[in-house]
């Protein structure tokens, strides 16, 4: 394949249907679809069964695998390609939550690889938009321990011991593997997570589908990856300085940023990985003198780690920044 991989990437959504899924992602962020309960939009996915299709520019109608099987360290980086390989490290989605979300956790890195041989989850969520009153569950409310979380289950009353946190535009939450969490009705988001679609379902509000059926538990899975510890640490404070990149995030496995741009930043990729940006609000132009990419609320592009020297302009775009 002749090297064109000189262009940001945009791919075609893959939206998910589900039972707690809204109208949103269609009216808010303009992702055409007919489905009632769209939940999520897989914005850049390379998890089996669903991998992301490019949708723009020379290499439309690749998929993300075929780009990393060709291009390599040139897509992600060279120490990146060291350790992911073929495998796209990160999996970036928008979701509308109509309902909340069943109570839940994702298991960490040594856990997913013993028992499903994939990266854990951990994840980080940005709200784009919230109805008044709209929270989240993160955490416990109390010191927690095993036989006091399993007495407030069997006994329907795990709500009592779980922590909300009320959110509106622009909250931000760091969810490791382990913690506890649901988000909750009225909520819109930006997500950001390892590539991993293995979550335990604790509680699911006791709902039925269309059929009558209730959706699968996974109470024993979910023993061993629970993390009892009371921290504080999942909400996320950031400075918002205009025309800049404000530090948001750096875990171990990606690092965010936020940029609120009125005018033109120049940016120069010199932290040798792909660079992703998901626009949470207005519009965008990405370009250099051998491009130019409209962004869009609710778009996802990626740069390739081979584009080193690029600017952004706008009169009225916030955009996350992620990489690894």
């Amino acid at each position: 394949m002749p090297n064109m991989l000189k262009y940001p990437l945009k791919f075609e959504p893959i939206l998910k249907e589900k039972i707690w899924g809204g109208q949103k992602l269609n009216a808010l962020l303009n992702k055409d679809s007919n489905l009632p309960n769209i939940g999520e939009s897989w914005e850049i996915s390379d998890v089996d069964g669903d991998i992301s299709i490019v949708s723009n520019g020379a290499l439309k109608g690749k998929t993300l695998k075929e780009l990393l099987e060709s291009y390599k360290a040139e897509l992600l980086g060279e120490k990146n390609y060291k350790i992911f390989g073929n495998k796209f490290p990160l999996l970036i989605k928008f979701i509308d939550a109509k309902e909340d979300l069943s109570i839940q956790l994702h298991p960490n890195d040594a856990l997913a690889a013993k028992r499903h041989d994939s990266f854990g989850k951990t994840e980080m969520w940005y709200v784009m938009q919230a109805d008044e009153k709209a929270n989240l569950i993160v955490g416990f409310n109390q010191e927690m321990t095993l036989d006091k979380y399993k007495s407030h289950l069997e006994a329907k009353k795990l709500t009592e011991i779980l922590n909300y946190e009320d959110v509106e535009e622009g909250d931000v939450f760091f969810i490791d593997g382990g913690r506890i969490h649901a988000i909750g009705a009225g909520v819109m988001l930006a997500e950001i997570q390892q590539t991993s679609d293995i979550t335990y379902r604790v509680y699911d509000w006791d709902r039925v589908d269309a059929q009558g059926n209730q959706r699968d538990l996974h109470i024993d899975l979910a023993l061993e990856a629970l993390d009892f510890n009371m921290k504080d640490d999942f909400r996320v404070s950031y400075p918002k300085k205009e025309n800049q990149t404000n530090k948001m995030l750096q875990c171990p496995y990606f690092i965010s940023n936020y940029l609120e741009i009125t005018d033109t930043v120049k940016k120069e990729n010199t932290v040798d990985s792909f660079i992703i940006y998901m626009c949470v609000s207005g519009e965008a132009i990405i370009e250099s003198e051998q491009f130019s990419e409209v962004i869009k609320k609710g778009e996802t592009v990626l740069l390739p780690a081979g584009i080193k020297t690029y600017q952004i302009t706008s009169k009225n775009a916030r955009v996350l920044e992620v990489y690894v």
